[in-house]
């Protein structure tokens, strides 16, 4: 098949996804779009927005066929684009007949682990749908969804171990307010999309307790060499993580208004209890399942992770935040 007339199917209906679509639709003809929520598809062919995500975003509803029906979504589109909250994969794709898989490209724009199986989405793609790790991709930023929605320049990083397939969908998602990148590091950029939202609940944690930018600078400058430690441990390739698939993505997850994260983090310092900050927040914070499936995970690998492990003793152990971070400035250089 002509690579122009393959069809792209995203999985998702959360303001990550509905970025995705607003991109695409500037660049193909037609988009597939399964989303759960039958009121908010009908919201989408009736006003061409998302009322409950990205409101101001007017979608091109001439190039999109949304529907809840999951499994005739997969089937028509040649590759796959999954963009929702790694906690809900497994119940999403439980008894899916994975034979609609065969054969397509599918890229993860997840962001998150999955929890059950402490496993980056690539593996629970390939594990779950018997697809080939070369016709895997990410899809990661440094890159919110809230400013793709104003069309202010940002970057995506497309990555596959398959160069022909990273090109292919990065030319896909390059317009005028989006440029992007291509990588081979399929379990780097991947761990690093993960680990960096674990490095936000830290920061907002801090800056709720009072802590400024200097011990900010500090805590970002040790959080990505934990990022290098662990991922070259865990895939030891040669990368640079001081490029913006790896530090520029941290970056913009622990200083933005925008990231969840940090929010999430934030609420934490104040004095929120973990449960009260999730009911609060109207989305999921991927850091905080990621959080205790990278600590079982480095049972393995033995890195050593301060600040990772700080998050998990406030999070999990439910250890006072202002006792940890005290402990934890000891730590940091």
């Amino acid at each position: 098949m002509d690579k122009s007339e393959q069809i792209i199917g995203v999985i998702g209906g959360g303001s990550w996804a509905t970025a995705l679509i607003k991109i695409l639709t500037e660049n193909v003809s037609k988009v597939n779009w399964y989303m759960r929520n039958q009121e908010a598809v009908e919201n989408i062919i009736k006003y061409r927005r998302n009322l409950k995500y990205l409101q101001s975003v007017e979608l091109n509803t001439s190039k999109i066929n949304v529907s809840t029906d999951l499994v005739e979504t997969i089937k028509s589109s040649d590759i796959i684009i999954i963009a929702t909250p790694s906690a809900f994969l497994t119940t999403l794709f439980e008894n899916f007949p994975i034979e609609h898989f065969e054969g397509k490209t599918v890229f993860s724009a997840v962001k998150g682990i999955i929890p059950e199986y402490h496993a980056i989405p690539a593996r629970f793609i390939h594990k779950t749908f018997g697809t080939p790790y070369d016709q895997i991709g990410i899809i990661c930023g440094p890159c919110h969804a809230e400013e793709v929605a104003l069309e202010r320049l940002s970057y995506l990083t497309i990555a596959c171990q398959d160069e022909d397939i990273a090109d292919d969908m990065a030319e896909r998602f390059r317009t005028r307010y989006i440029k992007t990148t291509t990588s081979d590091d399929l379990f780097g950029t991947e761990l690093s999309a993960i680990l960096k939202n674990v490095y936000a609940i830290a920061s907002g944690i801090c800056a709720g307790l009072g802590y400024g930018d200097n011990f900010q600078a500090v805590l970002i400058s040790n959080a990505i060499q934990e990022i290098e430690n662990f991922i070259d441990e865990v895939s030891p390739i040669h990368r640079d993580v001081k490029s913006s698939a790896y530090l520029g993505d941290l970056l913009v997850t622990a200083y933005s208004k925008f990231s969840r994260n940090r929010t999430f983090g934030f609420m934490i310092g104040k004095g929120y209890s973990v449960k009260i900050a999730q009911m609060e927040m109207d989305m999921i914070a991927e850091g905080y399942y990621a959080v205790k499936s990278v600590m079982e995970i480095n049972k393995k690998f033995n890195v050593e992770m301060p600040i990772v492990e700080a998050v998990n003793n406030i999070v999990y152990e439910r250890i006072s935040p202002v006792i940890e971070m005290k402990i934890l400035t000891d730590k940091l250089s």
